[in-house]
């Protein structure tokens, strides 16, 4: 991808309302520092930030890029699980904690006031240890601390209890934003961000269309519309600034230009996500929409191919004949039409929410 398409998906994520926009990776390739470059440059409300290893190359890398933004933010991370530490790291826990305490450090002497860390595959790290190194890191100046579930090994009931327990069991917990980082090995990752958020994390990261590394990661759709719909209900009054109407186009961006194709039972954003082809579905649709839709389509930016979102099929009911062949004409390709944007595949998009308040 272009810096200027890159430019072109951060403009698409400014309209959804994002709060945080993880641009790329600047140390991998020079692509990637310009991008996150000419993205800080065009200064866009959102915090920018720029993604590093632990060490002062990277940092200093990921500072060049984003500095210039008006809300710039660089986010580092290092291993914390045994299995991590021993055979790719090749370092102690000491090692590792003194890593991580002295390069958020540097981070913040560069000038950045804004540092986000990460233990990776927290998931799978011993929970002592986490709580040492997120307090010795929080005392180095880290601003949010983002917890991933790096191989997507938690259940949500567990994932949510990591939450809980880091917020409980670090001292200066309180003077930082806790964030969730889910993969979706186990097809887990909506449902562990879900139970994170409820737990305490106020920042989630996502994904459009649950791209991501391997099997992919937590779908900012997803996510977002769990909470718009049960948010209020079931998650203890959590909710997002995330202008949902912008959803359907976004989503159609990173399918088209990332080549990753959405299955088309895909939550929330596949082709059939609003089709019904079930006679007795289609019966309940035309009565009440609400029969079968816990969401309209409209709340995406989703326009209907026709008032109840009939497709014909084996499976249809003989009274759905009684309305018009023509209205109920099934046409995929109301999803691709006016769509010209770019995307890039590895953009992050993140948002934050608070009981009581958004910002």
């Amino acid at each position: 991808m272009t810096s200027k398409e890159k430019l072109d998906i951060a403009r698409q994520l400014i309209k959804l309302g994002v709060d945080v926009i993880e641009a790329g990776f600047p140390a991998a390739s020079k692509d990637d520092f310009e991008a996150v470059k000419a993205i800080a440059e065009d200064g866009y409300v959102p915090v920018i930030c720029g993604l590093s290893r632990c060490n002062e190359k990277d940092i200093r890398t990921a500072w060049d890029a984003v500095k210039y933004a008006k809300r710039p933010r660089i986010h580092t991370f290092i291993a914390t699980s045994p299995i991590h530490m021993k055979y790719k790291l090749r370092k102690s826990k000491e090692e590792v904690v003194e890593i991580a305490r002295s390069m958020v450090s540097f981070a913040r002497s560069l000038g950045c006031e804004d540092v986000e860390f990460s233990p990776e595959d927290a998931g799978r790290s011993d929970r002592e240890f986490l709580y040492q190194i997120l307090e010795e890191v929080i005392k180095a100046g880290a601003t949010t601390l983002n917890i991933p579930d790096t191989v997507g090994i938690n259940l949500p009931s567990e994932f949510g209890q990591l939450i809980a327990d880091i917020k409980a069991n670090t001292p200066g917990i309180e003077n930082v934003i806790i964030s969730t980082h889910c993969q979706n090995d186990l097809g887990l990752s909506t449902a562990n961000t879900l139970a994170g958020a409820y737990s305490g994390a106020r920042q989630v990261e996502v994904t459009i269309n649950g791209i991501g590394e391997r099997a992919g990661n937590a779908s900012l759709e997803e996510v977002v519309m769990a909470i718009k719909c049960r948010g209020e209900h079931v998650l203890g009054g959590l909710y997002t600034g995330i202008n949902t109407k912008h959803i359907t186009m976004a989503s159609k961006m990173v399918e088209d230009y990332s080549g990753l194709q959405v299955q088309p039972h895909k939550a929330i954003v596949g082709a059939n996500a609003f089709a019904h082809e079930s006679g007795i579905h289609q019966d309940g649709m035309l009565k009440h929409k609400g029969t079968y839709e816990i969401i309209s389509p409209e709340d995406i930016g989703l326009e209907r191919a026709n008032e109840a979102g009939i497709v014909l099929g084996k499976l249809r009911y003989h009274s759905t004949y009684r309305t018009s062949l023509s209205e109920f004409i099934y046409c995929p390709t109301q999803y691709l039409m006016g769509l010209s944007c770019s995307i890039e595949l590895f953009v992050w998009a993140q948002f934050r929410y608070i009981e009581g308040l958004t910002y």
